[in-house]
């Protein structure tokens, strides 16, 4: 978040370039938190920045502009992901930010992670995508169970992630002892390229660009679950349930990967005005937005409408709520 005041910056210059000051003062910043620059949720959530802005003096929707809420700049910012982001919503350091819908609930509720420190100001604005779990190993390695982990040197996602919760917590239930390193998914792929980890666990919407470019330069395999551990790992964690990498997902993994996965929400605090949250879910949904989110990430073809509400065990804002009233999906 340390290049956030120079983009604040930029972009207060940039508008008062474009239409004064009495524009600049309209103007609303809307910090969205991601997570890391190699995974998912840093380019979901600049598509969604991008889908939900418009600046002062932008062209109407209508006129072929943006068909964001009046006013209002989104800004994707990189993060440590889940934890860190509903923390960081809860506290009102951002206005929104992506996590994994086990992170949602438990910091909702209390529990996990998050226990005795409940986040009982965030709330949903929509359910995104399925986030699913990558074990990753140098190319040519093959693993029976995870049970081969023991002892190795293992990339457990970074502090501040609900991937590393997820892991910890499997790890723990199988008992296998690894030496954890705290490495976000860039570190950790370049990590495994150098040999320096012997594996490393990362969950979130395929494909990622980090793992994109480790195919290309060294290689990697992808560990397949078996099925009675994905439904020990729902057992343990309900969130995950049973999923899959398609065959061709990474140009050199030609095999399908029997994974488990968990939904990626985007969830705002009650702080926020009903309005200002209406206009964004608005935003979010219109057809404008679908386009963008088509083109612009693999993964945004995953983000509809039909399920939005999909997997979402705390309240919705009362702005989205209001929208997914009007479209029928709410009572």
């Amino acid at each position: 978040m340390k290049y956030l005041g120079k983009l604040f910056a930029t972009a207060l210059v940039s508008l008062l370039a474009m239409g004064g000051v009495a524009q600049a003062q309209d103007m609303k910043f809307f910090r969205i938190g991601t997570g890391g620059a190699g995974g998912t949720y840093f380019p979901i959530g600049g598509l969604i920045a991008n889908a939900i802005s418009s600046p002062p003096g932008a062209r109407s929707c209508e006129k072929g502009g943006t068909c964001g809420v009046p006013g209002l700049i989104a800004i994707a910012v990189s993060t440590n992901a889940s934890v860190f982001n509903m923390n960081a919503v809860q506290a009102g350091n951002l206005e929104a930010g992506l996590a994994g819908g086990q992170s949602v609930a438990q910091g909702y509720e209390g529990t996990g992670k998050f226990k005795g420190d409940k986040k009982d100001k965030v709330r949903i604005i929509a359910n995104l995508y399925p986030e699913d779990m990558h074990l990753v190993l140098p190319k040519g390695t093959k693993m029976n169970s995870l049970k081969d982990l023991e002892g190795k040197k293992v990339g457990v996602a970074s502090a501040g992630s609900g991937t590393q919760v997820s892991v910890k917590m499997i790890l723990k239930h199988y008992g296998i002892s690894v030496k954890e390193n705290e490495l976000g998914l860039n570190q950790s792929a370049q990590r495994l390229a150098d040999g320096q980890i012997d594996a490393f666990f990362y969950a979130g919407g395929t494909p990622f660009a980090a793992l994109i470019q480790l195919g290309s330069q060294k290689g990697f395999e992808l560990y397949n679950f078996s099925a009675s551990e994905r439904k020990e790992i729902n057992k343990i964690i309900p969130y995950y349930v049973e999923s899959k990498i398609p065959a061709g997902t990474y140009e050199t993994i030609g095999y399908d990967v029997a994974t488990v996965a968990v939904n990626g929400q985007l969830v705002t605090s009650i702080d926020q005005p009903t309005d200002l949250i209406y206009g964004i879910t608005k935003a979010l949904w219109s057809k404008k937005t679908r386009s963008l989110l088509d083109k612009g990430h693999s993964k945004g073809k995953a983000i509809q409408l039909n399920t939005a509400l999909k997997g979402v065990l705390i309240p919705v804002h009362p702005g989205a709520e209001k929208f997914y009233k009007e479209q029928g999906m709410m009572k």
